[in-house]
């Protein structure tokens, strides 16, 4: 006795071969397309606002000086200058970007639930991130880069550790 397969049956086995092996593949490219990205000027102005609440006013973004991450879950992280001059110069010796994560991170180890702050980088190699009232929730060292060829007033770049958000040549690592 003899099994064998038809024209059909073939032909209908390699279709479903070819259709699971294209599957794995396009798996496998949303896999690899579903990371982290940083994220162009262009792409933070069109997400974040022309101005801002903190500390009981309204101040306008330095749309030009932001960045920001987008994780490979659709979550963001953003943050942009802003013009502090009608603060007080106690908040503007803090206050200098408004940051928004959709998600909770790390900031140089330290959680930050997902809200909206303001940040700043301060004296001592120091940043701190306050609450929309202007009340410091923590401070953590910043770090340096000293190689950095074209620093910029606020950009946020890719690492090996995470994201780094940088204000000049000072920068915090950011991790989810």
């Amino acid at each position: 006795m003899r099994i064998g397969l038809s024209k059909f049956g073939v032909a209908a086995a390699l279709a479903v071969v070819s259709v699971l092996g294209l599957a794995q593949v396009s798996m496998a490219q949303g896999a690899a397309a579903a990371k982290d990205q940083v994220l162009t000027v262009a792409e933070t102005t069109k997400l974040l606002p022309a101005s801002v609440f903190f500390r009981g006013q309204s101040a306008t973004t330095q749309l030009r000086n932001s960045g920001g991450v987008k994780f490979a879950d659709g979550m963001y992280v953003l943050a942009t200058l802003v013009d502090t001059s009608g603060y007080s110069t106690d908040v503007q010796a803090k206050y200098q970007a408004y940051f928004i994560t959709e998600v909770a991170i790390k900031i140089e180890g330290h959680e930050l639930p997902a809200g909206i702050y303001g940040v700043g980088f301060i004296g001592g190699d120091k940043f701190v991130v306050l609450d929309v009232g202007a009340h410091d929730l923590f401070t953590v060292s910043s770090k340096t880069d000293a190689e950095m060829k074209r620093p910029t007033p606020m950009k946020v770049v890719g690492a090996a550790d995470g994201f780094r958000l940088f204000a000049g040549r000072r920068y915090v690592t950011i991790t989810r």
